[in-house]
């Protein structure tokens, strides 16, 4: 089935985004403002632009993180670093990783800067709160900064879309996260540990899914249960539409083109594993 356009923009725009969690020097962000730790530093790039967050709200906007994962990054995270030396390095670092691994990159910043500035420009901040944070931050001199700052835009947008969804799907995180692996979109023991959560933690939540016909009692996802993913998907898809209503179609179409041939060249570097945390597949649509 061909993605829609939403889907493919997310597609095309979230390897870009993503060298800052899988790029060695950008994996060593936090030591570099001194942090402790690659989780603090990510818990400390992802929220930064948001301010000096605690673990509440961090835990509510991110969506699938264990809340004591989190507590034990912040607030601590910023007796080391403010938000503002966290955004700015994150932004040097990504840059760094996308000039290293598409040589023409500047090139692309001519071609997709506008109109991705038009799409963040426009869009609704209303229930957003990391993608209206990461917004205010797009005015950046650099221009590969401000192409990976937009395309965090981008992506920040579908995931405030997406936490949306979960919870109006009447999903949890952790049983986000389960429904995620029973259909085969990350694997099930490392987004457990990634995200925070102990097996006792992990059983309960198949239990619930298992209890709702989504999990057989073999832990297997039941046609139900691909279903409900797929509504989860699709309803995402339906709120991340909204980034494409000012520019018309062939403008949008131009601008998957251009995004194409960078994204291909971050997937084919051998940075991102598969499957990854983030469910991005091997094709970028």
């Amino acid at each position: 089935m061909t993605p829609s356009r939403s889907r493919t923009l997310w597609l095309r725009t979230e390897p870009l985004h993503a060298v800052i969690y899988f790029e060695e020097r950008c994996r060593g962000l936090g030591r570099a403002v001194g942090l402790k730790g690659f989780w603090m530093g990510y818990f400390a790039a992802r929220t930064a632009p948001m301010g000096r967050v605690g673990p509440g709200v961090a835990s509510a906007a991110l969506g699938v993180f264990a809340p004591g994962m989190v507590a034990r990054a912040l607030p601590s995270a910023w007796e080391y670093a403010s938000p503002d030396r966290v955004v700015e390095e994150r932004a040097r670092l990504a840059a760094r990783a996308l000039r290293q691994m598409v040589p023409d990159i500047a090139i692309l910043t001519t071609s997709a800067n506008p109109p991705l500035k038009a799409l963040v420009e426009d869009a609704p901040p209303l229930a957003r709160p990391l993608f209206a944070a990461n917004r205010d931050l797009t005015d950046r001199a650099d221009p590969v900064e401000r192409l990976w700052q937009l395309a965090t835009c981008v992506r920040e947008f579908r995931g405030d879309a997406h936490v949306a969804v979960l919870a109006d799907h009447g999903l949890d995180a952790r049983e986000a996260l389960v429904l995620a692996a029973a259909t085969g979109r990350v694997d099930a023991t490392r987004i457990r540990q990634d995200r925070g959560w102990s097996e006792e933690e992990w059983e309960v939540s198949v239990d619930r899914l298992r209890g709702r016909g989504l999990i057989d009692p073999t832990g297997r996802v039941t046609e139900q249960g691909l279903t409900e993913r797929e509504l989860v998907e699709d309803d995402t898809d339906r709120l991340t539409d909204r980034l494409l209503h000012p520019l018309p179609s062939p403008t949008v179409d131009a601008l998957l083109a251009a995004l194409h041939p960078a994204s291909r060249a971050i997937q084919s570097s051998g940075i991102l594993p598969y499957p990854n945390p983030i469910g991005l597949p091997r094709t970028t649509g």
